[in-house]
């Protein structure tokens, strides 16, 4: 009889519970796979309706679920709710069987609570509106003592915990793996950002400041619209800010995205076939570009290159590598007051980009453009210098003379066609216009100057060797004419007087006599305004004033008597050796 009774009691016990919990009605309103991003979704949902709660679900899995109510009450909730817009078209009754834990409000425990039953809660008024659209409100999430926080810390998934320490990395306050380990690193790092957002530095970060740097991040991709492109054409996958590009065309090697808010934010996708020659060859171009500013850091290596370039108007970071005959990289830009945020964005691209496929961009793909000039390059603009003149060799250790008006006010000089090889000045004339040069690197030149030891033959046939066209020409021309006068028009003699037809990009090149001998350096035109010569006149410093200058600067200069009559096609190549660009850059 007792054992009766007590299975009796058991029995309606267990229908009691049973019957208390299918009472317990809830309106699921949306899950996620992550606890990080369920609780910026409840803060927003807390804003403007009632009841509303964080769970944990079997699947490993978060909900936002409203209540508890009785099914009736949950019935009309939901068809309320769905009525006025507030929640998805997709919510549904749940009866809470899945819920295995509440992580919000913190410290809450509604999965037990007595359901709102009819008549319990005044009926809220409907919306006069017919759609309410749920927007991102700031609600204040409660605070936690370290203890409170490190409790509901234990509640993350692994995915959650990663996600903070990777907005910690955006923010560069973590530079470690991305393991969701919270060991002495990233401890360390959740101090520091506590610091730098006013909070007290424990390192360990309550529910709302995790929401706070959860959001911090968001916003900042939201803002480019960081995503993942795959771009079949150039074989490249990575993530790209499409919010401020999209793209353009094709110009081999390079795919252009172009800027769509007038931001300067702007991406080349490189995809080509070569070999480590070309990879290296592609460096050096790169460099001559606009979009690559001279100012920062370079870094060549066998397989890949990393350049960045800032001046007032542009920054920018290109990355290419070699691997299997094919080189395939990116180059974003973007404006200085954007280099905070851009900085990161390249470092994603960059930890994002992934060769796909084994070809490269088709070089027959795309237009050539309308306005292609010579100063483009697949069009992109080519850096200019502000002017080029003409110089020469004058040892064999690379030490060059050339004209002051070369390196007047210039940021850089550099030699050649090469932009890579630059020079300082060690010594100058400012009144008689002359300069000396000495290469940055180690330069071993094929020839350079012998200069008269004597007296030049008045009348004599002469030849100015010189970059005519400012390097528009791989060589130098050769402009022949004679010597007029052994001194100026006023009668200085330091100069001489010739009679040939120039440039101004012949000036600061080597006046040579028939046998090859260096007379002197070509000036510029000394034309000042008020008076007009003639065609032909020109002058040149001549090799006593030069040889006082180069001992100046440390340099012994080679003498030579005039020997015999050289051919114009030897004369042109002994210049050849001889003559060098010299170009100015801002």
């Amino acid at each position: 009889m007792i054992r009766f009774l007590s299975l009796l009691v058991g029995l309606f016990l267990f229908l009691s519970a049973a019957a208390d919990a299918q009472e317990r009605v809830w309106v699921q309103v949306e899950a996620n796979p992550t606890l990080g991003e369920t609780e910026v979704s409840i803060r927003r949902y807390a804003a403007v309706i009632e009841n509303v709660n964080g769970v944990r679900l079997r699947s490993g899995w978060y909900a936002i679920a409203l209540g508890p109510f009785t099914e009736e009450v949950a019935s009309e909730e939901l068809r309320r709710l769905l009525r006025t817009g507030l929640i998805p078209r997709d919510s549904y009754l749940a009866d809470g069987r899945d819920y295995i834990g509440q992580f919000w409000p913190i410290g809450a425990n509604t999965l037990a609570a007595t359901p709102v039953a009819p008549g319990q809660a005044d009926p809220e008024p409907e919306p006069e509106v017919e759609q309410l659209v749920i927007v991102p409100v700031e609600t204040e999430l409660p605070d936690e003592t370290p203890a409170e926080a490190r409790r509901s810390e234990r509640a993350l998934d692994r995915p959650a915990r990663e996600a903070l320490q990777i907005a910690m990395q955006w923010f560069g306050f973590y530079n470690s793996g991305i393991d969701g380990a919270f060991g002495s690193g990233t401890r360390r790092a959740m101090g520091d950002w506590q610091a730098s957002q006013g909070y007290e530095p424990t390192g360990i970060l309550t529910t709302r400041q995790r929401a706070e740097l959860l959001d911090s991040y968001q916003e900042e991709l939201d803002s480019v619209g960081l995503q993942v492109v795959r771009d079949d054409a150039a074989g490249i996958e990575m993530q790209l800010p499409m919010a401020r590009v999209a793209f353009s065309r094709f110009e081999p090697p390079f795919v252009h995205y172009d800027n769509t808010d007038n931001s300067g934010v702007r991406v080349l996708l490189i995809s080509q076939e070569g070999t480590r020659a070309t990879l290296h060859g592609l460096y050096d171009i790169m460099q001559t570009l606009e979009i690559v500013p001279l100012e920062g850091a370079r870094e060549k290596r066998n397989n890949d290159f990393t350049l960045t370039g800032q001046n007032d108007d542009l920054h920018s970071y290109t990355y290419a590598r070699l691997n299997d005959g094919l080189i395939k990289g990116f180059t974003i830009t973007w404006k200085p007051e954007e280099a905070d945020l851009m900085n990161k964005i390249a470092r994603f691209m960059r930890d994002s980009f992934t060769p796909v496929g084994s070809t490269a961009l088709d070089e027959t793909l795309g237009q050539a453009p309308e306005d292609e000039r010579i100063d483009l390059m697949a069009g992109l603009e080519i850096r200019q210098p502000i002017l080029s003149r003409s110089g020469f060799f004058v040892d064999p250790n690379g030490s060059i003379l050339t004209t002051g008006e070369a390196v007047s006010q210039c940021k850089r000089i550099t030699l050649g066609g090469s932009t890579t090889i630059e020079a300082n000045v060690v010594a100058q004339d400012d009144a008689l216009g002359l300069a000396v040069l000495r290469p940055t690197s180690a330069q071993a030149p094929i020839n350079y100057a012998a200069f008269l030891d004597g007296v030049p033959r008045l009348r004599g046939q002469i030849a100015v060797a010189g970059f005519s066209f400012e390097g528009a020409l791989g060589a130098p021309t050769l402009s022949f004419g004679t010597l007029e006068d052994l001194r100026g028009l006023n009668g200085e003699e330091e100069l001489t007087r010739l009679a040939v037809s120039v440039l101004p990009g012949d000036s600061g090149g080597p006046v040579l006599d028939a046998s090859g001998t260096v007379l002197g350096m070509l000036l510029p035109s000394q034309s000042d305004g008020s008076r007009l010569l003639p065609d032909g006149v020109n002058f040149a410093a001549d090799a006593e004033a030069i040889e006082f200058l180069l001992r100046e600067a440390g340099v012994s200069p080679r003498k030579a008597m005039a020997d015999g009559l050289v051919a114009p096609e030897d004369l042109a190549l002994l210049a050849a050796d001889m003559t060098v660009l010299v170009s100015c850059w801002e």
